[in-house]
């Protein structure tokens, strides 16, 4: 069985909030920024929620001066509550799971594949493919800053001719390992640095003494839950973003 309480607890140290707080089985990072999962509160545990609990989620969100956001489970009393009080989900969202068996005999052979390089900080290229082309600047410097706000990560990228073409990040707290930012540009899909990458992480998360990964996909991500099926991964559960309308 998953610990889901680790896991939670572990996303938030990727992406540390500006503040958190902890309330009735809830921990509740506040956050003016922009990453959904550093301003959303989220269960320790996956069931009922508790008589009032609710309530003194908003309350800390109000007090706060943000919006009350809830990242649950697709859990009928958690949801038919927040309906009840006027939320509306959206953004389905799998969180999946490896456990590490022993090393891989290494990244896949293919031609040009570049130079794969491990950080403790990412860089200008790295920030570079993180944000992409087009990516909106006001949300790209609140996720970079979330970011950098975390200990200990590592930063991977694939360099093709110079030229960084794909970045990850990984994180290692509360007995896991976890997958985080993954871009690839578009030009270089296809050609297995997401996988490499992946596996660099997964090797780290290894080397400390860490027996599982996690990451955290969209739903309608066809092709990124396609990669991380080959790769091993399997569905822990699917939780979605809920606002007021």
């Amino acid at each position: 069985m998953l610990d889901i309480e680790a896991i939670e607890r572990a996303t938030l140290a990727a992406v540390p909030p500006q503040r958190l707080e902890e309330c009735q089985g809830w921990l509740v990072p506040l956050d003016d920024g922009t990453v959904g999962r550093a301003h959303s509160a989220a269960p320790t545990a996956h069931g009922a929620p508790g008589a009032g609990s609710i309530e003194a989620v908003e309350a800390l969100y109000a007090d706060a001066g943000l919006k009350t956001v809830f990242r649950v489970p697709m859990v009928a009393a958690v949801e038919t509550e927040l309906e009840r009080r006027g939320y509306v989900a959206a953004k389905p969202t799998l969180v999946q799971w490896m456990a590490l068996g022993d090393p891989h005999p290494g990244p896949l052979p293919l031609a040009g594949e570049g130079e794969l390089r491990l950080a403790p900080s990412a860089d200008a290229s790295w920030e570079g493919v993180f944000l992409g082309e087009g990516f909106d600047p006001v949300d790209g410097a609140s996720r970079l800053g979330i970011l950098r706000r975390a200990q200990g990560s590592l930063y991977a990228s694939v360099r093709v001719g110079g030229e960084t073409v794909a970045v990850g990040c990984g994180s290692f707290s509360h007995g896991w390992g976890s997958v985080h930012g993954m871009r690839t540009l578009p030009a270089h899909r296809g050609r297995g640095h997401a996988t490499r990458i992946i596996r660099a992480i997964t090797d780290a998360a290894r080397e400390r003494g860490l027996a599982r990964v996690f990451l955290q996909v969209e739903q309608g991500n066809a092709g990124a839950r396609a990669l991380y099926a080959r790769l091993g991964f399997q569905d822990g559960w699917t939780y979605r973003y809920w606002k007021k309308a």
